[in-house]
């Protein structure tokens, strides 16, 4: 089974209830409740080997909005983040748990890792716990999942990614991406890759198309071979650090569309025998703590998290909000990974 068609089995209002069970069956809709809450031991009893049978042929599946978000307000938001392993979407939930905390909700995080499958799973689990929403900073541009918690009217918001239809808390990525290449046009540099994200990712596509908008604007040729889809972490960023480095005509400066994969690049770098700042000039994106502290301190994109994490609960708890995408704006952050290309 694919993973589209799991995610179709996300309840359906045409699906059989447990009042249909229960009616079929010929008993309460409580003892249906109790055999089917795979919670609680499973009986062996005759009657409950019927309910499961009925349930069965009548193709019932456990309704999660209804064992969870309806059953009321429970002060807790279920947040969803690909991993937290990276330092942004860690710090991400911290910034969601603090503004969840000061309106009196308490935040419990799951991860997926960016798999679509992991993602529903989770997803399930967080509304079994009967949380009053939810937050995801895992959204991806080919998931039907956001469309079908909008048909289930399942109360959510997107963060750090958007599909362009669920509420969302965003960055201005597009900006962010414009920023970053602006700098590294005025230093004067006129050879620019790019490191990418995954193509999935709306911020990854925003921040390329920032890239691009700035190269075309100044007239610069955008070099195919200087740029590149990865994933979001180092390992990825040194990878296509070096195929781009070993070229025989490199380019004097990068974009890294995050700081993970920037910190993937200065380690290509140094392989490469290349001094960051003097022999190539780097930009990564979102400003973790670490970037100012490498040896040679990183100018990257900072988008302040609080915003966005601040902005998600308040579109979360409040439903006349919901109809909005709100976009924080980035500014950037210039240090001494970054000058004027050697003559």
């Amino acid at each position: 089974m694919d993973q589209d068609s799991e995610l179709n089995d996300l309840p359906e209002k045409k699906l059989a209830t447990m009042r249909d069970v229960a009616r079929a069956a010929g008993v309460s809709v409580s003892t249906v409740s109790r055999v089917l809450d795979e919670r609680l031991p499973a009986s062996r009893s005759a009657s409950a080997e019927k309910i499961r049978q009925v349930a069965r042929e009548l193709g019932y599946r456990r309704d999660y909005v209804a064992s969870s978000l309806r059953r009321g307000d429970t002060g807790t938001l279920g947040v969803l983040v690909p991993r937290l392993t990276d330092a942004v979407t860690a710090m991400l939930f911290e910034e969601i748990a603090r503004a969840a905390a000061r309106r009196g909700y308490f935040a419990i995080v799951a991860t997926c890792g960016d798999s679509k499958e992991q993602e529903k799973k989770a997803v399930e689990s967080l509304l079994d716990r009967r949380v009053d929403g939810l937050i995801m900073s895992t959204c991806r541009l080919d998931d039907p999942l956001p469309q079908t918690l909008r048909e289930r009217d399942i109360p959510h918001v997107l963060a750090l990614r958007t599909d362009g239809s669920s509420p969302s808390s965003v960055g201005d990525d597009e900006l962010g991406g414009y920023l970053a290449t602006r700098h590294l046009i005025d230093l004067g540099h006129r050879d620019i890759g790019l490191i990418g994200g995954p193509d999935f990712a709306s911020n990854a596509l925003n921040r390329r198309k920032g890239y691009e908008q700035a190269m075309r604007e100044a007239g610069l040729k955008i070099e195919a071979e200087w740029c590149c889809h990865s994933d979001f972490n180092i390992a990825s960023g040194e990878q296509q650090g070096m195929k781009i480095l070993s070229q025989r005509h490199r380019p004097s400066a990068l974009f890294a569309v995050n700081d993970e994969l920037a910190i993937g690049v200065l380690a290509a770098a140094h392989q490469q025998g290349l001094i960051i700042g003097e022999d190539l000039s780097l930009v990564g994106y979102n400003d973790i703590p670490l970037v100012s502290r490498l040896p040679v301190a990183l100018t990257s994109v900072r988008t302040p998290l609080e915003h966005i994490a601040s902005d998600a609960v308040d579109m979360l708890l409040n439903p006349e909000l919901n109809n909005n995408m709100r976009i924080t704006t980035p500014s950037l952050i210039p240090r001494k990974s970054t000058s004027s290309p050697r003559k």
